[in-house]
């Protein structure tokens, strides 16, 4: 690229209020993680799409990543760390993370910053989540055909709306299918903690769950399944499929690779700009893992169809007629949920028993 090119590319630069980088410039993208890249599940996924971008853009991208950081001030520490080593677009890759990306994209104007699962957005911090909700009625209508006990136990992470999507969207489509369907949740305000899951997921076994779903990040209540015998599972954020055909008889599967890919070349063209996406099935941000022949075939055939539909956006998984715990109306007949609502979801529906914590 010669001097004149440079010097246009520049002004243009300026002139749009961005900045372009030259075709030989190399720019670093920095990962922030809840947990360790081995868990097997939620950081497995976002470091085996940072790897895949990285390998995409073949030496224009150096990427760097951070984890094992705490929901907490060691957050605001770490992101401002990984912006003063020269990072131009963070991704910060849990809940907790929100706030603490805020304050440190108001000390570094210049750099990019994408906050995975929030809602707060500035200038440089854009939002992005997938709706996993889509892939959790596909689990419960699974689960609500092969339970033979009609208990289904579920390990919850932390109280927040996309928590609460998903255990409603498994329950109504388990109850749709089964109508003596129970569920138990346990929660266990992490979502991250091998020991905990394993002991979370043996504690709803031993109180006659032969189902078991999960919000939470390892494979250990896989293991904890397996150990016991006679249990089925699905994986969470990743396909967890060293566990089928049992347990783990499929999985949602997080792909966030198009979108990392998506975000730096706009880095690199100097046309990011702060945005929110929320994508699912239909854009294949959340995958469903192969169904595996533990589930009865028609079982199977039914659950594809309704991946199917949830991807062409035949149907919603959120369709009325739904009422909410207390009994009132949500939903009417053929009505389907605003994103305003789903985005801020904080009351379970009608039939589930227990109680939000606060």
């Amino acid at each position: 690229m010669n001097r004149r090119t440079l010097l246009t590319t520049a002004a243009l630069a300026l002139t749009l209020g961005t900045t372009a980088f030259a075709q030989d410039e190399e720019i670093t993208a920095g990962f922030i993680y809840i947990g360790p890249p081995g868990d097997g599940g939620w950081t497995y996924e976002h470091d085996q799409a940072r790897q895949k971008m990285e390998a995409h853009f073949d030496g224009k991208v150096k990427t760097i990543y951070q984890e094992n950081v705490p929901e907490s001030a060691d957050a605001e520490r770490a992101i401002t760390q990984m912006a003063l080593t020269g990072a131009d677009i963070i991704f910060t890759t849990s809940f907790g993370y929100m706030d603490p990306t805020l304050a440190v994209a108001e000390k570094f104007p210049d750099v990019k910053f994408e906050h995975a699962t929030g809602y707060k957005r500035s200038d440089n911090v854009s939002t992005y989540s997938a709706r996993f909700y889509e892939g959790r009625a596909v689990q419960g209508h699974i689960a609500g055909k092969m339970t033979k006990t009609n208990k289904i136990g579920y390990i919850a992470s932390v109280p927040i709306p996309e928590v609460i999507r998903g255990i409603n969207s498994a329950y109504i489509h388990a109850k749709k299918v089964n109508p003596d369907v129970e569920f138990s949740i346990i929660w266990l305000y992490t979502w991250f903690d091998p020991a905990k899951e394993a002991d979370a997921a043996r504690a709803l076994i031993e109180n006659g769950a032969d189902v078991v779903l999960q919000h939470t990040d390892s494979t250990a209540p896989q293991a904890a399944a397996q150990e016991a015998g006679n249990v089925i599972t699905f994986g969470q954020a990743s396909d967890m499929a060293e566990y089928a055909p049992m347990p783990r008889v499929s999985s949602i599967i997080d792909d966030w690779a198009p979108y990392y890919i998506a975000r730096v070349q706009a880095v690199l063209d100097g046309t990011w700009e702060s945005t929110d996406t929320w994508d699912g099935i239909g854009k294949g941000m959340v995958g469903i893992g192969e169904i595996s022949d533990a589930v009865p075939a028609d079982v199977k055939a039914e659950a594809l169809a309704m991946k199917d539909a949830i991807a062409s956006g035949e149907y919603h998984p959120f369709t009325g007629p739904l009422k909410k715990q207390d009994g009132s109306d949500w939903l009417a007949e053929g009505e389907v949920a605003d994103d305003g609502t789903l985005a801020g979801m904080n009351f379970y529906l009608e039939g589930i028993t227990a109680e939000i914590p606060n």
